[in-house]
């Protein structure tokens, strides 16, 4: 018996694809009009930022708004591989508001920090990537304890793409984003420590 063939692209598919497509190419645009003079590792940085923003905005935005003032939301690929999305599940309303209100202004303040070294730019970059990082525990955590009921991973698209992939990226940026304060804030101290060090021997 032949097994049923794969699940071809449906035209809604391909367009939400080709509209993240767009997400990408505007914060790439950007980012190269004002992260220009900043550093290589900066510009990556701004261009997730930038992203990070776009996507808060118009893909979780009118979710928020939606399922505030009409209580549903039919328009999105998404919902396919995450059912809660259609019924504007409180947990994930109540997350996206958080992720809309507070994380896009603080992507939009690190942003501004970034491209002016302002020396509160570690401290919001390890909140908003704590609030990333949270947002996506929050999101799955209570649906992986009920066993995932609204979960679609028979697809490779739902399962790989919107679930793995899209989901992914707000895990592993943040971690990264992290990472990168950690190590300026201990370069940071380390030479704080060395001149104090050094002032003391010179008494």
């Amino acid at each position: 018996m032949d097994s049923p063939a794969p699940p071809s692209l449906s035209p809604v598919a391909i367009f939400s694809l080709l509209a993240c497509g767009v997400q990408v190419l505007a914060a790439v645009l950007l980012t190269h009009r004002y992260g220009g003079r900043s550093s290589a590792q900066d510009r990556w940085v701004l261009l997730w930022l930038f992203y990070d923003v776009i996507v808060h905005l118009t893909l979780e935005g009118p979710f928020v708004y939606t399922s505030l003032v009409v209580c549903c939301l039919h328009f999105q690929e998404g919902p396919k591989a995450d059912s809660r999305w259609l019924v504007s599940d409180p947990t994930i309303v109540s997350v996206e508001i958080l992720t809309v209100v507070l994380d896009s202004l603080l992507a939009l303040l690190l942003i501004h920090a970034v491209l002016n070294d302002k020396y509160y730019r570690h401290f919001l970059q390890i909140a908003l990537s704590v609030c990333e990082l949270y947002g996506g525990w929050m999101t799955f955590c209570p649906d992986w304890l009920l066993g995932s009921p609204h979960l679609d991973t028979s697809s490779w698209l739902h399962l790989w793409v919107y679930l793995v992939f899209f989901n992914g990226v707000w895990v592993l940026v943040p971690v990264l984003l992290l990472a990168q304060s950690w190590f300026c804030l201990r370069s940071l101290h380390t030479l704080r420590t060395d001149k104090n060090h050094i002032s003391r021997k010179n008494m």
